[in-house]
């Protein structure tokens, strides 16, 4: 199974397109208010990354953990190929964590395809943790012990040679 642990924004990243799309297309400006965000634009950008140490290390010491992927720029789509076979595939429910409005407002403004939105932006998981199957509900239960938000959002299986190793399924 995947686990997604929250972001706290863009995490610094994908910012030539948040950029392009809130400053440059969006006509706005760092001290702007949006529809939809609690801060302002210059202030959602400058949202600090989350650093996962330190239920990272207590999920180490309790739980065998099969894969971690930290979501970088490059989004779902050139993060999770790094840590899984070739012969595999991550299978990914939309809709299984909430999506940060500040995500929402980019992909609006800039009229950016929901692919696109995937491959630049962390869409909201900062993190993805690869766990078995039977493990899953209880490192779930610990993280929320922890205060952290996290979701199982997706699981691994085989792929043809046909299919993308990144499948962000509707269900």
């Amino acid at each position: 199974r995947i686990i997604g642990l929250a972001s706290t924004g863009l995490h610094s990243n994908g910012f030539s397109l948040a950029r392009k799309v809130l400053l440059e297309k969006g006509k706005l400006g760092v001290n702007d208010k949006v529809s939809g965000l609690e801060k302002t634009i210059g202030l959602e950008m400058l949202e600090p990354t989350k650093i996962y140490v330190k239920p990272l290390l207590k999920l180490f010491k309790k739980f065998s953990i099969k894969g971690l992927v930290h979501i970088t720029g490059g989004g779902f789509y050139d993060n999770i190929p790094r840590i899984i076979p070739q012969a595999c595939r991550s299978v990914i429910k939309k809709g299984s964590w909430p999506i940060p409005p500040v995500f929402n407002v980019i992909k609006e403004i800039g009229n950016v395809e929901e692919k696109e939105m995937f491959r630049v932006f962390n869409m909201g998981i900062g993190m993805m943790i690869i766990v078995a199957d039977k493990d899953c509900k209880e490192i779930l239960e610990y993280l929320e012990l922890m205060g952290e938000k996290a979701y199982q959002i997706g699981f691994i299986e085989k792929k043809d040679d046909k299919q993308e190793q990144v499948y962000l399924s509707e269900n």
